[in-house]
C-alpha cells in the first residue's frame, strides 16, 4: 500500500487542486492512504476532512518579509516544524509527499528532502509563490499550470480540476442549469464572479451598468461574494445571488464570463470554452494578469485593469462587445485552445515517475 502526503492549503487555489489529485489518487489505486498536511486556520481545515481526508496540522509559518521579531522567532519556528513533519513522514511510513504550495508546504518540502522520500510540487499561478520556489530546489518533478511559469524543473501538467467540472458536459446540463437558477432559455447570460468573498469593483461596475447589458440581449448571473454585496434593482434577466454552491450549473449556463483571474478560475474557463473578460486583482505580486496571459494572447479573453472597470467602461467597450455574438463565439473557441481537462491525470503521472525514479535509484544503490 502507499502512503501520500499532500501538503499546502490556506486558500482555494491551493485546497481544490490538492483534493482533486487525492481524489484522483484514490480512485486509481483504491488501497493507497491518503493524509492532508495543512494548517488549522486554513480552507483546508474545513474542506479535507469533509472530503473524507485525514488532516494533519503543522503551526501557520509564514516566510519573514522583513526584519521584525517574528523575523528573529523564525529560524527556531522553522527548525521545529520540519522537525515535526519529519517524524509524521516517518511515523505514517510516507512514500511520496506532493505539495501545491501555502503554509504547510514548505516544511514539508524540506522534510521531504531530508528523509529522502519522493518529493513532487505543483505550482498553479504563472508567477511561483515563496514556498514552491524553494521546493523546486530540491526536486525534479515540478508541474505547473502555464506553459509561462517560470520555475526550476517546471513541466506543464494543466491544473487538477474539481470532478464535477472536470466532466461537465455544458450543453447537456445547460437545460438543468437555467431552470435551477431561474435563467430564461433562448437569452444568452452573462456570468459575473468574483470568488467567494467577492470582487467589490466587479460588482459596482457591473451594478452600475446593468440596464445596458441587458439592454444588449442579455441575462446575467451575478454571484456577489460575501463581502461586497449590491442591491438587487429587480430588474428581469438580472439574477443576483451571495453565493452559488452549484458552480458546474452557473458555468454550464454561462456564455461569457467576467471575473477575476485566479488560476483556477482561467484554467476552469479555458477547459469549458467558455471566453472571459479578467480584470485581474490589482492586490498582490501581480500574478492574475501573468494567469490571464495565454487565453487573452489567443484571443479568447480580454483584460481589464482594476481601476479602468467603471460603469463608462461597462456601458462602453463591455457594451459593444456584448453586441457583436460572432465574436464572442469566436472567442469561445480561442479559449479552448488554452486549456485541458487532464490536469488531474497528468499531475499524478508525474507522482507516479517520481516515485518509480525513486524506487529506482535505491535499486541501483543497493546492486
Amino acid at each position: 500500500m502507499t502512503v501520500y502526503l499532500m501538503a499546502g492549503g490556506g486558500t482555494a487555489g491551493h485546497v481544490n487542486p490538492l483534493l482533486a489529485t487525492a481524489d484522483r489518487l484514490r480512485e486509481l489505486e483504491p488501497d493507497a492512504e491518503v493524509l492532508v498536511l495543512g494548517t488549522a486556520e486554513g480552507l483546508e481545515a474545513r474542506l479535507v476532512p469533509q472530503r473524507g481526508y485525514e488532516l494533519v496540522t503543522v503551526p501557520r509559518l509564514p516566510f519573514p518579509r522583513r526584519l521584525d521579531a517574528d523575523a528573529l522567532r523564525f529560524p527556531g519556528r522553522w527548525r521545529a516544524s520540519v522537525a515535526a513533519t519529519r517524524e509524521i513522514l516517518r511515523d505514517r511510513g510516507i512514500d511520496a509527499v506532493v505539495g501545491f504550495g501555502g503554509y504547510a508546504a514548505a516544511p514539508a518540502y524540506a522534510a521531504a528532502h531530508r528523509e529522502g522520500v519522493p518529493l513532487v510540487i505543483h505550482e498553479a499561478n504563472a508567477r511561483p509563490g515563496i514556498a514552491n520556489r524553494y521546493g523546486a530546489r530540491l526536486t525534479r518533478f515540478v508541474g505547473t499550470v502555464f506553459p509561462s511559469t517560470r520555475i526550476r524543473h517546471g513541466r506543464v501538467v494543466g491544473l487538477p480540476l474539481r470532478r464535477e467540472i472536470e466532466r461537465l458536459d455544458r450543453f447537456a446540463a445547460r437545460p438543468e442549469a437555467l431552470a435551477t437558477l431561474g435563467l430564461a432559455e433562448g437569452r444568452p447570460t452573462l456570468l459575473v464572479t468574483g470568488g467567494s468573498t467577492g470582487a467589490r469593483r466587479l460588482n459596482e461596475g457591473v451594478s452600475s451598468g446593468i440596464d445596458a447589458i441587458l439592454a444588449a440581449g442579455w441575462q446575467v448571473l451575478h454571484i456577489t461574494g460575501s463581502r461586497a454585496p449590491v442591491d438587487d434593482p429587480g430588474l428581469p434577466g438580472y439574477r443576483l445571488l451571495e453565493y452559488c454552491d452549484r458552480m458546474d450549473l452557473a458555468l454550464a449556463a454561462a456564455d461569457l464570463a467576467l471575473s477575476r483571474a485566479g488560476s483556477a478560475t482561467v484554467s476552469e474557463l479555458a477547459a469549458l470554452g467558455i471566453p472571459a473578460v479578467f480584470v485581474p486583482y490589482a492586490v498582490g505580486n501581480g500574478e492574475q494578469r501573468l494567469n490571464a496571459q495565454d487565453a487573452v494572447a489567443a484571443g479568447g479573453a480580454l483584460l481589464v485593469a482594476d481601476a479602468d472597470f467603471d460603469e463608462e467602461w461597462v456601458r462602453g467597450p463591455f457594451v459593444d462587445l456584448l453586441e457583436d455574438p460572432a465574436l464572442v463565439a469566436d472567442m469561445a473557441a480561442r479559449i479552448a485552445t488554452t486549456g485541458a481537462r487532464d490536469g488531474a491525470d497528468r499531475l499524478v503521472e508525474l507522482v507516479r515517475e517520481a516515485v518509480v525514479a525513486d524506487a529506482s535509484a535505491a535499486s541501483a544503490t543497493e546492486r
